[in-house]
């Protein structure tokens, strides 16, 4: 008896809701984690806030790589082909090899003189640095754990991710009660949580790759195969360079937030660790709609790639208008969570609201650029992303804080205005269907 085959929304949500899980109970550990430093005062929050735009940029080329591999994985596993499946898990392995032992090298080399490269005070220098390098010591096993998750999130495996990420969180909740508090160690004792954590984390998550059917490496041998690494560096590069603009606009814009002083940055940290929990809707329907659209592009089936693709929107553009609402109420509350200081607090409260007003068109923005990753097609969120960082961002917070003197408020305003135009150009670029009519001609639908 044939089976019936399930409605497009629930095939979306049966992969989405494991990784809107994975990020609604990360982001709730993650809370309880700022919170544990949140009461040693504004400064071990600053000395945390200070290089966490620089570990995102660091992580920035293995996150690009996990698009490639999982566009790769994705395409193959639609159109049914084994062996190029298992060639690519191949590849896979070799590029967490090599990005792990190079990103890690270099992070460890670098950390004594991020701070002061990031232009912060004398104070925040010394455990600032301590912090950085060793947060980003097990790079290695950060590699494991984000390209091994793309692999099996392709195959339509979110739970395995999902399960292991959860775990990892709540292991760095217990480790860092016990190093900070019990030992007595503050900001280094919830570097060394972190790192553990990561360390835990990336051998199971290797555990899981090796083990799942669809990406066993029986019969393939684990060396650089140019064919099958071809279209992942193809994919991969611009998202690279997405990454890495995007990211470094992120260590120069948080610069310019620390030349305002340790109570601007620690109400600028607390804040954007207080609106991740409202773009849980967003990253989690990015992984489905990433997925998806790649299955269809191997399945050549043009009319469910665009399907697909818009519905996904459409779930995701409610869900954050019901997001972004709540977050513009309860600011403060928010806020709260993190810490006691009034002052930080009352920072914190505007630049919320402030987010709040672009969370539907934010979330848009991560659907589209999740789909044409999706699809390997890169370049044009590359040069989106370049313009709206540099140009919008970056060049009006310069403006505002050198030139103008103004403050906190002013910044976030540019961070809305980049975040809201990069999802403006990115549905423009999508509903002209360029892209679909170059990937997919017309009438070769499910040919």
């Amino acid at each position: 008896m044939q089976s019936v085959p399930k409605p497009q929304w629930r095939v979306i949500f049966d992969l989405a809701w494991p990784t809107m899980a994975e990020q609604a109970l990360g982001t709730v550990v993650q809370y309880i984690d700022t919170g544990m430093v949140g009461r040693l005062g504004a400064h071990a929050t600053a000395c945390i806030g200070l290089t966490s735009s620089a570990t995102w940029m660091v992580n920035s080329p293995l996150w690009a790589f996990g698009v490639g591999v999982l566009a790769c994985t994705a395409k193959a596993v639609g159109a049914k082909d084994e062996q190029t499946v298992r060639r690519t898990a191949s590849q896979t392995v070799l590029l967490t090899l090599v990005l792990g032992v190079i990103i890690g090298v270099l992070t460890l080399v670098i950390s004594p003189f991020l701070p002061a490269w990031l232009g912060a005070e004398e104070s925040l220098r010394r455990d600032g640095g301590l912090y950085f390098g060793i947060v980003c010591s097990p790079m290695l096993f950060r590699a494991a754990l984000t390209l091994f998750a793309a692999s099996l999130r392709a195959t339509g495996d979110t739970r395995t991710p999902m399960f292991i990420n959860v775990g990892i969180n709540v292991l760095n909740i217990i480790l860092n009660a016990l190093l900070i508090y019990g030992c007595g160690w503050g900001v280094v004792g919830a570097a060394i949580a972190t790192a553990v954590s990561y360390a835990v984390g990336g051998i199971v998550m290797s555990a899981c790759f090796f083990r799942n059917k669809r990406l066993s490496l029986r019969g393939t041998r684990i060396r650089y195969d140019r064919e099958a690494m071809a279209p992942i560096i193809r994919i991969s590069v611009p998202v690279v360079g997405t990454r890495l603009a995007t990211f470094l606009g992120h260590v120069v814009f948080s610069s310019l937030v620390t030349s305002l002083g340790t109570q601007a940055l620690a109400s600028h940290t607390l804040a954007l660790t207080a609106e991740q929990a409202f773009y849980i809707p967003g990253y989690g329907m990015q992984a489905a709609g990433a997925t998806l659209a790649g299955q269809a592009l191997g399945e050549r089936d043009r009319d469910k790639l665009w399907r697909v693709s818009r519905t996904v929107m459409t779930f995701t553009i409610l869900m954050m208008c019901l997001t972004g609402g709540i977050l513009f109420l309860i600011p403060r509350q928010m806020m709260a969570l993190f810490t006691a200081d009034a002052a930080v607090i009352a920072g914190g409260v505007p630049l919320l609201r402030i987010i709040a007003v672009t969370e539907p068109v934010y979330g848009m923005g991560i659907i589209l650029e999740g789909v044409f990753e999706g699809v390997g097609e890169t370049r044009a969120p590359f040069v989106y992303s370049l313009v709206c960082m540099w140009g919008i961002r970056i060049l009006g917070t310069v403006l505002c804080v050198r030139y103008f003197g103004l403050g906190l408020v002013s910044v976030w305003l540019c961070m809305a205005a980049d975040n809201s135009c990069r999802g403006f150009m990115l549905a423009v670029k999508y509903f002209r269907r360029n892209w679909l009519d170059r990937l997919l001609p017309p009438g070769r639908a499910a040919d």
